[in-house]
């Protein structure tokens, strides 16, 4: 069973197109790498609940982790020549990519981007191994767990830290904008089965920050089920709810 050790702690793992087969005769390596980096991974809750831009702290975490294992970002420039004159020039940039002497493994980290983002990698994927740049590609998102059982993570921060109003979020560094605060309270106040303040910001945090449209298990499934990236061998890791850690 490929990466049975994360499997056992509920990490989803789906391999398509004979990457099993790949990744244990060609790049054994792959398997002990990914099975050091994940089994530790944890994002501490108040990460999810933090604002700012950029890419979340825990993404961060990983990313390093791993070019610390030898897989840096990488550029691949393809050009198709007649005669030595260039006809067609394309650029794909891969987060991390871990070259072996037998041939690369690409992997892309879609934590929480729109779900357009999984056409372009496997596209991206497609290509790279038609030309015989990559011998496997790997997709590592937000599992099934972790996704749907957002509303009672972020439920569960709220009760543990005592949370009864957006105020009371600041020192975690949530700042809701207007829309948000005027949707909270329209939920709260409503006449009709109003909800109390716990369920109307888990309702529109998660719809906001971790809609149906973003990257997630289902969205990932759904796109290599009907083909897209075929015939690139694949390799798709979902992160569980228990990497989660509550302090």
């Amino acid at each position: 069973m490929m990466l049975e050790k994360l499997q056992n702690q509920g990490y989803q793992v789906e391999v398509l197109s004979h990457a099993r087969a790949i990744l244990e005769v060609d790049f054994p390596e792959v398997e002990i790498e990914l099975t050091e980096v994940l089994e530790g991974f944890r994002i501490p809750v108040a990460e999810l609940i933090a604002g700012g831009g950029g890419e979340a702290k825990g993404t961060q975490r990983l990313r390093k982790a791993l070019t610390d294992k030898q897989w840096p970002k990488f550029h691949f420039n393809v050009e198709r020549k007649i005669n030595g004159k260039i006809l067609e020039s394309q650029s794909h940039e891969v987060d991390h990519v871990r070259e072996f002497t037998s041939g690369r493994v690409a992997l892309e980290i879609e934590w929480n981007n729109k779900d357009p983002f999984f056409d372009r990698d496997l596209e991206n994927y497609k290509r790279l191994h038609a030309d015989g740049a990559i011998s496997v590609g790997i997709i590592i998102t937000r599992g099934t767990s972790l996704h749907e059982n957002m509303k009672s993570i972020v439920g569960k921060f709220l009760d543990t830290n005592d949370i009864e109003t957006l105020d009371d979020l600041t020192q975690w560094g949530y700042e809701p904008t207007s829309r948000q605060r005027a949707t909270i309270s329209g939920l709260v106040n409503r006449d009709k089965d109003p909800l109390s303040f716990r369920e109307a910001f888990c309702r529109k945090f998660v719809s906001d920050k971790f809609g149906e449209a973003t990257t997630h298990w289902r969205k990932l499934e759904d796109r290599v089920h009907r083909g897209v990236g075929n015939p690139c061998p694949l390799l798709l890791v979902g992160l569980p709810e228990n990497v989660v850690e509550f302090d």
